[in-house]
């Protein structure tokens, strides 16, 4: 079927046909029109962000924990700059996005606002894909969800301002999307990876961002061969309740798992890509077996050259190697009957001790991973504080974990936590943000938060300082004072946006905070007073 549209109306359309319901936008001259036709027209839910920026992190956190292409809409030019940053770091998490752009028009190459967009685009490792001409609106629409779906990455869909009011025909036009993982393929690389994993008296298996999806065959592997289990950052919460998990893998390991790590002798990597953090530059992995699966062949032997390497779905993967495991008969390993989980996955206690007019950072996170809401999202942005959370807050499974730290950037979180909350509006989020970060991005967009009626609870670490270059000063026996503020009260400052905030000087005052969380009704914020000098060095 198709019928005449404005532009405007078929993008909208397009957009709608693709199964969005939630668009995370910013409106200006070159998206308002689709904006409107989406929301009037097609019945959709249309989010308003505060910064172009944010509407993409919003879009990427939301894909994250509804599992759907995430969708956002800017304008053109200065718009679009504004969107850089995000756009690097939606491209770094694989997240698929499709980004709907305004552009000039086509006839008015000197307008004010006028950009390159596509090589704009370029430098961020977004794909860009050009609304070609009116006629051509669904087919555009389809490829750009097509390639976001494929590709895993942001596509930006570059919508020239001067198309909105013509007029053309409009097929509904939705493309299939060929995904579908494969097997192993039978051959020599198998025949070496199930032989070292069969003559393992110590392996591990590693489960990363990739192999979310095959949690239970790799339960089934792992009880096979008697082998612990561990997780990337990513995948973060994947293996929760199982008796011989040892959570994080790497850098963020307990001293008790990092030392079992080390004497593995055979780790199964399935879904992740072995960067730095993970491997501890190399160290975990010196004098193992390392077998590496991954869909991605790019994604092996990036961090470090296996010793054998399958390209196939983590899933299949695990089933595969367990038939021939078991067709000949392999004794499992017997190395989880010497494990003792408890201490394994305990982290070192906090000192108890704190300053006057402060709370130990340690403790506090202990307290509060008790007292959240266990059916928590958890979010978080990036800065010194961040290590810890990663560590001491649980998660119920890795679509509830959103880190924002693929671009190493810092003042994202806050606008990730409103996306995942768009997409879980039935459970609470728990963002943790640092003084820093909150008054580089999260300032902007809690009253958005509020606005949009959201249970969010948003922590703030606040040593008043930068930290990760405060402790270097300090490392160096140098003056710190220039990583030092003066902030104001963020807990005054979210009232003043309309929602609570409670400050954290005491245990005490904790409590109280504590106590007030419970009758929350919206975005409500705890600012936890931290002492520079008590806060632990970022474990990467």
């Amino acid at each position: 079927m198709s019928s005449q549209n404005y532009v405007y109306q078929s993008i909208a359309r397009a957009t709608h046909d693709h199964g969005t319901t939630k668009m995370f936008g910013l409106m200006g001259d070159a998206n308002l029109f689709m904006v409107d036709s989406f929301v009037r027209e097609c019945g959709g839910e249309f989010i308003p962000a505060a910064h172009e920026g944010s509407t993409i992190l919003m879009a990427a956190a939301y894909a994250h924990v509804s599992g759907n292409v995430g969708v956002s809409t800017v304008t053109h030019g200065p718009a679009l700059s504004n969107c850089v940053t995000a756009l690097t770091e939606a491209t770094r998490g694989s997240t698929p996005l499709v980004i709907l752009a305004g552009d000039t028009a086509t006839d008015n190459p000197r307008h004010l606002q006028s950009i390159d967009q596509r090589e704009l685009v370029k430098v961020t490792g977004a794909g860009f894909v050009q609304l070609r001409s009116p006629a051509t609106v669904a087919e555009d629409v389809a490829r750009a969800f097509y390639c976001a779906q494929v590709e895993r990455r942001p596509i930006v869909l570059n919508m020239p301002a001067d198309f909105m009011w013509q007029q053309a025909d409009y097929p509904t036009q939705v493309l299939d999307v060929f995904t579908k993982p494969g097997g192993v393929a039978d051959g020599v690389i198998l025949d070496n990876a199930i032989g070292m994993i069969a003559s393992a008296r110590r392996p591990l298996i590693l489960a990363g961002g990739g192999a979310i999806h095959a949690r239970d065959q790799l339960v089934r592997l792992a009880d096979r061969l008697e082998a612990p289990l561990a997780t990337t950052l990513r995948a973060k919460g994947l293996f929760n309740d199982h008796l011989f998990n040892i959570d994080i893998f790497g850098t963020l390991s307990t001293p008790a798992a990092y030392d079992l790590i080390a004497q593995s002798n055979c780790i199964v990597c399935f879904g992740t890509a072995l960067h730095d953090y993970t491997t501890d530059r190399g160290k975990l992995m010196k004098g193992k077996r390392i077998i590496q699966i991954d869909t991605d062949p790019t994604a092996i032997g990036g961090g470090l050259h296996p010793d054998a390497a399958l390209v196939a779905d983590a899933g299949l993967a695990a089933e595969t190697i367990l038939y021939w495991l078991n067709e000949a008969e392999v004794p499992a390993s017997g190395f989880t009957r010497e494990l003792d989980t408890a201490t394994l996955t305990t982290h070192v206690a906090g000192s108890g001790k704190a300053p006057d007019g402060f709370v130990n950072y340690v403790d506090t996170l202990e307290r509060l991973d008790e007292a959240l809401p266990k059916n928590r999202v958890l979010v978080t942005d990036g800065g010194r504080f961040m290590t810890e959370v990663w560590c001491r807050l649980s998660v119920p499974d890795p679509q509830s974990f959103v880190s924002t730290v693929n671009f190493g950037a810092i003042g994202l979180g806050l606008q990730e936590a409103i996306g995942a909350a768009v997409a879980a509006p039935d459970r609470p989020v728990v963002l943790f943000s640092g003084d820093g970060g909150f008054m580089m991005g999260g300032i902007n967009e809690f009253n958005t938060a509020v606005r949009l009626g959201l249970d969010l609870i948003v922590i703030i670490a606040n040593d008043s300082a930068y930290g990760a270059e405060h402790i270097q000063f300090v490392d160096r026996k140098m003056d710190p004072s220039l990583t030092e503020f003066s902030w104001p009260s963020f807990a005054e400052i979210a009232t003043s946006l309309g929602g609570q905030g409670f400050e954290v000087r005491s245990n005490d005052q904790l409590q109280k905070a504590l106590e007030a969380l419970e009758n929350r009704t919206g975005p409500f914020l705890i600012e936890l007073r931290l002492d520079p000098a008590d806060v632990p060095a970022m474990r990467i």
